[in-house]
């Protein structure tokens, strides 16, 4: 269907055309289909951007042929058709518009506005958590999210992060499972552990929510709060490396084993983070001699030097993948 009116109006935009045009928003209308039903689909018609905007619903979609429809605003050479209420259809063509783009605007708009009637979209009764639940949901349309964003009070487009935490957070939020997400602007002071996602546009909020869970999965009693930018490459790797995998590293295996000795693992957190044997004592609050001692005793049993750049490096890998273990969905 992608770029169907093209190849109807390089035929003949005559009345048989149109009327196919209309035939295919009149199956739409019919099936009542969800509003990013028709925008996706009205897309791959034109075979260019178009966009449906009511403001007073929260809703700014739109959708290029071929892709996914997403949040934006009207584009300033976009040809418009306005309904009631301030809703607005667009189609956004470059160069010269095709013969029927009229005839596709006008059955646009009227299936707008009567699918717009029948959109399940949440209901203004809903509380902040059902809402922020809707936002970070993949199993709904994104007509749905912009409307729970609405009701937040959360313009589609504006940027903020999700945060993941097991504590409590000032900011609206739900508890999914055993953690709490909560939309920022800003990142407060929290309790427990966090991992916070990186700052997107609120329609993606779902992929912001995605990251703080990851970085959540890295942090520890010793490293209670994880930025998802800093992750790197371990963000891929929670994404490809099952807890079985990990468990089965000799290096995890060691470390577990290290585990049983009291503050052995804070040690050597702190050693990675720091780099520097004195700086990892006063972090722990342990005298520099007993620090040698402790990292000695790691060194027999890991196999390899703490003192190198190298040797440091696969500690902090080591312990990183155990946190993931540990923290394992």
């Amino acid at each position: 269907m992608r770029g169907l009116l093209l190849r109807l109006s390089a035929l003949d935009a005559d009345a048989e055309n149109a009327v196919r045009v209309i035939g295919f928003f009149d199956r739409l209308i019919t099936e009542r289909a969800g509003l990013d039903t028709l925008v996706r689909s009205t897309a791959e018609l034109a075979g260019c951007p178009v966009g449906l905007s009511a403001p007073g619903q929260g809703l700014a979609l739109r959708a290029d042929s071929g892709a996914a429809v997403t949040a934006g605003p009207v584009p300033r050479r976009a040809a418009v058709r306005s309904l009631e209420g301030g809703v607005e259809v667009w189609v956004a063509r470059e160069g010269t518009p095709a013969p029927l783009d009229d005839m596709l605007l006008e059955r646009f708009a009227i299936a707008a506005a009567v699918l717009l009637d029948h959109s399940s979209v949440p209901l203004p009764e809903l509380g902040d958590p059902a809402l922020v639940e809707l936002v970070l949901s993949h199993g709904v349309g994104t007509a749905e999210r912009s409307r729970a964003l609405h009701l937040l009070g959360i313009a589609a487009t504006s940027p903020l992060r999700v945060l993941a935490t097991t504590g409590e957070i000032e900011g609206r939020s739900a508890l999914l499972g055993t953690v709490r997400a909560v939309l920022v602007t800003e990142v407060p002071e929290a309790e427990g552990r966090l991992g916070i996602g990186p700052v997107v546009p609120a329609i993606d909020a779902a992929k912001s929510w995605q990251a703080a869970r990851t970085a959540l999965r890295y942090t520890s009693d010793s490293h209670p709060v994880e930025w998802w930018e800093r992750l790197g490459g371990l963000a891929l790797i929670a994404e490809q490396l099952d807890p079985s995998d990990i468990a089965a590293l000799p290096d995890v295996r060691v470390l577990d084993r290290l585990a049983a000795e009291p503050d052995m693992i804070t040690a050597l957190d702190a050693l990675a983070a720091t780099g520097s044997v004195r700086k990892a004592a006063t972090a722990v609050h342990r005298h520099h001699s007993t620090m040698t001692a402790r990292l000695a005793r790691a060194e027999s049993m890991l196999g390899f030097e703490l003192d190198s750049a190298s040797g440091r490096f696969r500690l902090h890998l080591a312990l990183m993948l155990r946190r993931l273990r540990d923290n394992a969905e």
